[in-house]
């Protein structure tokens, strides 16, 4: 984990908004907010931050000048809230993918506070599951499921309530009045998550088989393409342009591979996961909902506890997805991964 001052994040929120500068502009800039620095002590930081790789130099002599790295677009810590307040094309982020995203990321991408809070939370967890009867886990496994299905779908824009969820799922009854494929997305999650509980083994890491064994299942009857898409994807809402290239959606995924597998803990695993397969999209429809599932898919494997997701605001997850996209800053997710997991190991015994 790259640890960064605040007066260094400051830095790299300028060159995320300004581009490429040369040391007087990043002064002048500094000055102008408020800051008393002098120009010799900036010189030194922008530095000290290159030689951290959390810049890059370019040029020499009289014409050098520093842009932000993609470790410190990594680390950066963005306002998800205030950045995605702009309209799209008003916005500051990138529009393409970035190819040197995923073999930057570190082994180890929580702060220690957040590592406290995930292990806290674990231990808890496991106390709690230790020697549960079987007629307890049965209902708690459907417990989770309801919640599951409830809040992934309805981040995906599906409208069923909570209780509609919970009468389909245990008594086989769609809600009037609702599109037939919204129930079939919210029994698809069943099924996914039914079929990682019963196959933890299948998930130690990412790779192509499962990734795609786990999107057929939660893409079943809804008129979606299986395996990796040939043609061009959108982003409703984002500038943010995906691979359209297949051979090049197929050397993202294995760059995703090999770096959910270098990941020190199952936490930095399932967030990278997460926060990539949304990020390549490699499917013409579900991906957010197969990174959602494969991030519990490496939980459980690990024997951590699942995820829910059921107390996220909606809007938050999908800021936060955005500036990942457009900034691939992964403090907003990594915010809300944090708080989704300490709220699920208490509040569910499923293991």
């Amino acid at each position: 984990m790259i640890k960064i001052s605040p007066k260094e994040q400051r830095i790299i929120a300028l060159f995320l908004k300004k581009g490429k500068m040369p040391s007087s502009a990043v002064y002048s800039e500094l000055v102008n907010f408020g800051e008393e620095i002098s120009l010799v002590t900036v010189k030194r930081i922008l530095s000290k931050m290159a030689l951290r790789r959390l810049l890059e130099i370019q040029g020499s002599g009289r014409a050098t000048s520093y842009d932000v790295s993609t470790p410190g677009r990594i680390f950066a810590d963005i306002d998800a809230r205030e950045y995605c307040a702009a309209e799209p094309d008003r916005r500051y982020g990138m529009s393409g993918f970035n190819f040197e995203l995923f073999p930057a990321l570190p082994s180890e991408i929580f702060e220690d506070k957040d590592l406290k809070t995930l292990n806290s939370a674990t231990m808890e967890y496991k106390r709690k599951t230790a020697d549960l009867p079987i007629t307890i886990q049965k209902k708690e496994l459907e417990r989770l499921v309801i919640e599951l299905s409830w809040k992934s779908s309805k981040i995906e824009g599906n409208t069923y309530t909570l209780l509609d969820t919970e009468k389909l799922i245990l008594e086989h009854k769609e809600a009037p009045g609702h599109d037939k494929k919204e129930a079939i997305m919210i029994l698809n999650h069943k099924d996914a998550f039914n079929f990682i509980h019963e196959n933890k083994a299948l998930f130690k890491t990412l790779n192509r088989a499962n990734l795609e064994k786990l999107h057929a299942i939660l893409v079943k009857n809804l008129s979606v393409g299986l395996g990796f898409r040939k043609r061009l994807v959108g982003v409703v809402g984002s500038k943010y342009r995906p691979l359209d290239n297949s051979y090049q959606i197929e050397e993202a995924i294995s760059q995703l591979s090999l770096a959910v597998a270098r990941m020190k803990t199952a936490y930095d695993k399932a967030l990278v996961a997460l926060l990539g397969i949304s990020y390549i999209q490699p499917f013409e429809d579900g991906n957010k909902r197969t990174s959602r599932l494969m991030a519990n898919a490496l939980l459980l494997a690990h024997g951590l506890a699942p995820l829910s997701y059921r107390s996220v605001e909606e809007n938050e997850y999908r800021e936060a997805t955005l500036v990942f996209y457009e900034l691939n800053s992964i403090a907003p997710l990594r915010n809300i991964f944090v708080d989704q997991y300490a709220f699920s190991a208490n509040n569910y015994t499923v293991k």
